[in-house]
């Protein structure tokens, strides 16, 4: 029996079957991270009860180990990811929906390099929006990807406001200083030695 004739027809099948698998691998990647920020969230709670502390995680990963061997992910350092995962994006609301539609890898990466809240969100869009696999995410944090799109943006603004940030106590402080000194009620020596 030839089938060649079939094979258009068939293609569409295996399309169905394509699309049916990729939307189950993100329903289990969502449910997984789901799992991860509900565990972190647990861990979070009971690790600032003072009896527990530290104490508290290292006995769940012993748990998980004689129990639960088979388990993966469920030591010390994992079950403190978790911990870091919920608590960095507890009460966070343009996050919410990103969270759950990057992969684990991807968090992580995302969590240990990023510096700010903005930045974590900027990969977040960037991996949803491109699909980037753990690999791609890294070269792209790794060769600054944000801040040079951020200084294309609007480099003026943003080295503005990189310099207030970076001294904006130490002005103000001087001003404050300066507006004593002219009042007399703050000597030459107590600046110095307040600087």
């Amino acid at each position: 029996m030839d089938i060649q004739p079939y094979n258009e027809q068939f293609q569409k099948v295996v399309n169905i079957i394509e699309s049916a698998k990729e939307r189950a691998y993100r329903k289990v990647n969502e449910e997984l991270i789901t799992m991860y920020r509900d565990i972190g969230e647990y861990i979070s709670k009971q690790s600032k009860n003072s009896s527990y502390g530290d104490a508290f995680v290292q006995k769940l990963a012993d748990f998980f180990s004689e129990n639960y061997p088979e388990l993966k992910g469920f030591n010390r350092r994992g079950l403190y990811r978790m911990k870091q995962f919920y608590e960095l994006y507890q009460g966070e609301e343009k996050v919410s929906p990103l969270v759950t539609q990057l992969s684990w890898s991807n968090h992580l990466k995302i969590m240990s390099a990023c510096k700010t809240m903005d930045e974590r969100i900027f990969y977040m869009n960037m991996c949803i929006k491109e699909r980037l696999s753990k690999r791609e995410l890294e070269r792209q944090i790794d060769s600054g990807y944000y801040e040079r799109y951020m200084l294309s943006q609007n480099p003026q603004s943003l080295a503005l406001e990189t310099a207030k940030k970076a001294t904006g106590n130490i002005f103000r402080f001087f001003c404050k200083c300066w507006g004593r000194r002219k009042q007399r009620s703050f000597g030459k020596n107590q600046m110095r030695t307040a600087f």
